[in-house]
């Protein structure tokens, strides 16, 4: 098998396998569709090398995912091949860094290009209806509401688009990490939560101004920039409670978050999991 055959059989033990195929020039950083990308998206990146030694590293922009693959080998490394491994990992990370940049910059002008566009939601739209929640600062497109995704500064980044079933899209390439929608206005309590109809019904039901991360994962990165930005603030993350996944990603994400930060954390408890 060779390396490249080897690299893409791991991009599929870690869920990042390419839907067509794709070849992987020597040292280039090659984008492209992984599983979950809407079509036309090329969310996922690679690089491989294959001298001094097979290598390479992916990840994807959409998820945050990132890993490293080492073709095994017994044999001693050379000083020079050392630092030949050395440099090549700084030229991946820093095409994967530029590129990035590049794609947050393109995504970032499509946001401001269609919020502009969009009109005022209301709350007759199928999605609110069904979530039984208000449209707080969002705006609708056609069909479609449009959530903001703004840093701790305020600024605009990417959208989160939701049909009328429920399907969620993320601009390709939108920046995500440490973004989050904000509803209400910060007092001395903050919650963080995942999605938006969560963070709609928390903030009703409890007053307090919420931030939506959009997803486990960046929980503790809203987190730590909410926690710079309001010092004095109470921060309690409000996680899902994904008591059917191994692992309980939901719960273990606000537990490590409040910790990051000094705050709390709680879940939902349903019937079915006893008093």
């Amino acid at each position: 098998m060779s390396a490249e055959d080897a690299f893409l059989a791991y991009l599929r033990t870690v869920g990042l396998e390419p839907l067509k195929p794709i070849s992987l020039p020597e040292g280039k950083l090659v984008r492209y569709r992984g599983e979950g990308d809407k079509p036309g998206a090329l969310n996922c990146y690679a690089v491989l090398h294959t001298h001094p030694e097979a290598w390479g590293a992916a990840g994807s922009w959409r998820t945050g995912a990132r890993h490293t693959w080492r073709e095994q080998g017994d044999r001693k490394r050379t000083s020079v091949e050392l630092r030949v491994l050395r440099d090549q990992r700084r030229a991946a990370e820093q095409a994967r860094m530029a590129d990035e940049q590049r794609a947050h910059a393109e995504a970032q002008a499509k946001a401001a290009r269609l919020w502009g566009l969009g009109k005022p939601a209301t709350d007759a739209h199928p999605y609110s209806q069904r979530k039984q929640v208000h449209a707080y600062g969002l705006r609708q497109l056609g069909g479609r509401l449009m959530v903001p995704v703004r840093d701790a500064k305020g600024v605009l980044w990417s959208l989160q688009f939701i049909d009328a079933d429920g399907t969620k899209r993320f601009l390709t390439g939108g920046r995500i990490q440490g973004c989050y929608c904000a509803i209400g206005a910060p007092r001395d309590v903050l919650l963080v939560c995942e999605g938006y109809a969560t963070a709609a019904t928390l903030f009703e039901a409890t007053g307090h101004a919420v931030a939506a991360a959009f997803s486990a994962n960046n929980l503790g990165r809203v987190a730590v920039a909410l926690r710079v930005k309001f010092p004095q603030a109470r921060i309690v993350i409000c996680g899902d409670n994904d008591a059917h996944t191994p692992g309980n990603p939901g719960r273990t994400a606000a537990m490590a978050a409040a910790q990051a930060v000094g705050g709390l954390w709680v879940i939902p408890k349903f019937e079915e999991q006893g008093q």
